[in-house]
């Protein structure tokens, strides 16, 4: 079983023995199902079980290398279900007529069923079950004595996924005369090589232990397209000042140098936003575009829209809609060809509806679709994609979030700024994304429509 589909089972299971705890309570106590206090206990039970299962997050029962014994298993268990019944009776005593039909004695003997109940389910499932963890290769930089101390305290957590893949020499320039192995750990080579090494040995991690050319070490792993990596370091003094350390080893601390491009929670909670506004401004919007669709046909005839393959997360192609601002087989004769701010082959209603962004008005339907959101970076054409991930260090980066109607790059940077450039700001919010930017994403491109600035 994956650690993710533990947690779901785990959660179902307590909120279930939560339940049966309070009612075999009730029974005990009453001796029956009064409907006034069964009423009540079924009205409260929401509250009941959530406040379990904050308690047993908090204790590290769905954490479950933190509960791998018994003894662990006992230990959390009893603080997060005292927490939790504790919770119940501050509910009780405080609550309204609702909560005093709850007899003050069941969260009492409920304590004690769920606790038993708790402890029965987690023993059985550590004696005949199992949690799949996801395989961490690790590649420690450093051969000196601490890295070794660290490759051992790694070592130790093999049945968590952990592996230690070997040590690297801290020198990052040509590669020197290295020992084979140090503290019974392989040396894989120097840090001048780390791109190339973790590819070979399939590395998913890579804690740097030794001081070492920092910023070089990155910039290999992270321009190293093919490679999904996370850089931690044992951070010194000037690090913990400008930092926040994120996990620990034993007892050594740990940053992370890449971290993911999106929070875990921030997806779902974009996905809703994005498809609630867009199906609000396709209703509020349709009459804009259908003036704009009349203005196309009666000018210069059919067809309206305008599809074309892009590029989109993960290099997936998908088809982006546009109003056609351009004359009929523009790219005929030329092939693949970026529009300049001058283009002769904009038309006259096109270049208008282009200044003021209309014509990406049916984008809004791939954003339902799910191919595109309203913040992220432009989708390229495959044609020009392939040509900027050989020619741009990092350029597949980018392809790592879902890409949008409007970005950073849009409304930070011009209409000429080059696909170098546009790749900073859109690496810059990649890796700095929150809602609140995304909503001032939003407000700045409502700006350049007004204005005309920087419209693309």
């Amino acid at each position: 079983m994956s650690r993710s589909r533990f947690i779901v089972l785990s959660i179902i299971l307590d909120s279930l023995f939560v339940l049966v705890g309070y009612v075999i309570a009730l029974l005990a106590w009453l001796h029956g199902l009064p409907a006034y206090n069964f009423n009540a206990f079924v009205a409260l039970s929401p509250l009941i079980v959530l406040a379990y299962i904050a308690s047993a997050w908090v204790y590290g029962l769905y954490a479950p290398e933190r509960a791998d014994t018994a003894w662990a298993i006992v230990r959390s268990t009893f603080a997060a279900t005292f927490l939790g019944t504790v919770l119940t009776l501050a509910l009780a005593y405080l609550g309204g007529p609702l909560t005093r039909a709850l007899p003050r004695p069941t969260p009492l003997i409920a304590w004690v069923v769920i606790m038993t109940l708790l402890v029965t389910w987690r023993w059985v499932f550590l004696r005949f079950g199992r949690v799949q963890w996801p395989e961490q290769r690790v590649i420690i930089v450093g051969t000196n004595d601490a890295s070794v101390e660290l490759a051992t305290e790694v070592a130790r957590r093999s049945k968590w996924g952990w592996k230690v893949t070997g040590l690297v020499d801290p020198a990052t320039g040509p590669p020197a005369a290295l020992p084979p192995d140090v503290g019974g750990f392989p040396v894989l080579g120097s840090a001048g090589q780390i791109a190339g090494i973790a590819r070979a040995h399939g590395a998913t991690r890579i804690i740097v232990a030794s001081p070492v050319a920092l910023r070089e070490l990155v910039e290999s792993l992270v321009l190293a397209d093919e490679l999904s990596v996370r850089v931690d370091v044992v951070p010194e003094l000037y690090e913990i000042f400008i930092g926040t350390v994120d996990a620990i080893v034993g007892d050594v601390p740990l940053m992370e140098i890449t971290r993911s491009t999106v929070p875990q929670y921030q997806p779902a909670m974009k996905r809703a936003m994005d498809l609630v506004v867009a199906i609000v401004l396709i209703v509020v919007l349709s009459p804009v575009l259908l003036i704009a669709a009349l203005a196309i046909l009666i000018t210069d005839g059919g067809p309206v829209l305008f599809t074309q393959e892009r590029s989109g997360r993960h290099l997936k192609p998908f088809s982006v809609y546009k109003l056609r601002t351009m004359v009929k087989d523009a790219e005929r004769h030329s092939g693949p060809v970026l529009a300049e701010e001058d283009d002769p082959r904009i038309t006259r209603v096109g270049r208008f509806l282009r200044r003021t962004r209309i014509d990406e008005l049916p984008q809004l339907f791939n954003i339902i679709g799910g191919s595109m959101s309203f913040v992220g970076p432009r989708p390229e054409r495959p044609f020009f994609v392939d040509q900027y991930v050989r020619e741009i260090p990092g350029y597949r980066e980018r392809f790592n979030v879902k890409p949008g109607v409007t970005g950073l790059a849009q409304v930070s940077g011009g209409y000429a700024t080059t696909p170098e450039r546009k790749l900073k700001y859109d690496l810059i919010y990649m890796y700095h994304q929150n809602l609140a930017m995304d909503v001032q994403i939003v407000v700045e491109t409502l700006r350049v429509v007004l204005t005309g600035h920087g419209a693309r």
